[in-house]
C-alpha cells in the first residue's frame, strides 16, 4: 500500500497527499543535527518512520522510508526502486548502529537488483 502511494490493488486505502506527507522530512536542519546519533547525516524523519534524505551507500537512496527496531527488525521501502524489504532477526540492538546483520542485509537486497 505504502509503495502504491496508499493504494493496494485496486482500492484507495490513503490518500496519495498522506502517503507524500507520512514520508517527507519533517525536520529542520537544527532538529536533524541533534538526532543525528539515531539518524545520522543521511535520514530524517517522516511521520513515524525514518526518512533517507541522501545517498551514503547502496542502500541509503533519498525517498527510501522505513524504521529499524530496537528489538532485531528493519523494514523499508523504497519507491524509487519498487522495492520493499523486511528482516527479522533475534539480534537486538546495543548501539544507535544498526547490527552488521542488517547493513549486510540490505547491501545483498540492493546488490541483487539490476
Amino acid at each position: 500500500m505504502m509503495l502504491g502511494k496508499g493504494q493496494y490493488r485496486h482500492e484507495r486505502i490513503l490518500s496519495r497527499a498522506t502517503v507524500e506527507l507520512m514520508t517527507s522530512d519533517h525536520l529542520i536542519p537544527e532538529q536533524r543535527a541533534g538526532a543525528e546519533i539515531f539518524f545520522g547525516s543521511y535520514r530524517s524523519w517522516g511521520l513515524g518512520m525514518a526518512v533517507d534524505i541522501e545517498r551514503t551507500d547502496i542502500f541509503h537512496t533519498p525517498g527510501r522510508f522505513g524504521w529499524e527496531g530496537g528489538f532485531g527488525t528493519s523494514a523499508y521501502t523504497d519507491p524509487v526502486e519498487g522495492m520493499i524489504g523486511i528482516l527479522f532477526t533475534q539480534r537486538m540492538m546495543d548501539s544507535p548502529e544498526p547490527p552488521k546483520v542488517f547493513t549486510d542485509f540490505w547491501t545483498l537486497a540492493y546488490g541483487a537488483m539490476e
